[in-house]
């Protein structure tokens, strides 16, 4: 199992390499309560991956939808990303967004692709080079072509059958307080709860100073066994942290179902408190 994670020492060592894009996987708005304390800096030849606007589905009402093939691979190819590209995906508040856009590239087909641990706070730690954020740069245009594997992402009926089959474990990635209804949701117009039989993993509890924790931790924590893994949140975005988790310490087959609660909150399908 080849590791999904790179270190800031690692990408500084192999920055000139000729294959090598760097993507800054940019929400300017977050659930997390963090703030970017360096926002106008970004990763030395770094290219913005701008997940709201250029890589969801923006006619679809529900945030951060999946983009079709078509989307993903002009959008791609105009960061200048090659078939052969290897690609190192990071984000400005440590591990936020950068697992959402590691697991977009895998589930459009492009395995070679990490995340750089701890992110620009990790980076500029470490003291490596920065520059100001350009986001008018034109790159020449990349031959990437997206193959969405189409097993990676789940939709509400997937999820309704799991209830019933109990195929997949079910990794809620939200706040227990959210999880539990203990707190009114962030979203108007949105029930409180969770999905029925899925489990509270809040990815928060996998972290610690913006990286992950071990992998010895992880696995006392994730308890895994061998079921398939499904994983939800809010709006698609936190579930990847926890899949990418659970990718550091398992072969077990992973999806993410994109809907998440901003689907499933709204609707008449079952919830539990």
């Amino acid at each position: 199992m080849a590791n999904p994670l790179v270190s800031a020492t690692w990408l500084h060592e192999h920055l000139n390499d000729s294959n090598l894009i760097i993507l800054e996987a940019r929400l300017e708005q977050n659930q997390s309560g963090l703030g970017n304390i360096n926002p106008d800096l970004q990763i030395k030849g770094a290219r913005l991956f701008d997940i709201k606007n250029n890589f969801s589905d923006t006619s679809n009402p529900l945030p951060n939808t999946f983009p079709s093939e078509e989307q993903f691979t002009a959008e791609s190819q105009k960061l200048g990303i090659n078939k052969n590209s290897t690609i190192v995906v990071y984000d400005t508040l440590g591990i936020y967004s950068s697992p959402r856009a590691w697991w977009m590239f895998k589930a459009m087909g492009h395995s070679d692709v990490y995340v750089l641990d701890g992110g620009l706070p990790e980076w500029i730690k470490k003291g490596f080079p920065t520059e100001n954020q350009n986001q008018t740069n034109l790159y020449p245009k990349g031959d990437f072509e997206a193959k969405f594997q189409s097993g990676l992402i789940k939709n509400k009926e997937d999820i309704l059958d799991n209830i019933a089959s109990k195929e997949a474990i079910l990794m809620d990635a939200r706040s227990s307080d959210r999880f539990h209804a203990t707190l009114e949701e962030p979203r108007p117009n949105m029930r409180s709860g969770h999905i029925p039989n899925s489990i509270n993993v809040p990815y928060t509890e996998l972290q610690r100073d913006g990286k992950y924790k071990s992998t010895a931790e992880l696995s006392k924590i994730l308890n895994l066994n061998d079921q398939p893994l499904f994983f939800t949140c809010g709006s698609g975005i936190t579930a990847c942290i926890v899949l990418l988790a659970c990718e550091l310490i398992s072969d077990n087959p992973k999806a993410v179902y994109d809907g998440s609660w901003t689907e499933w909150g709204p609707s008449n399908l079952p919830i539990e408190k």
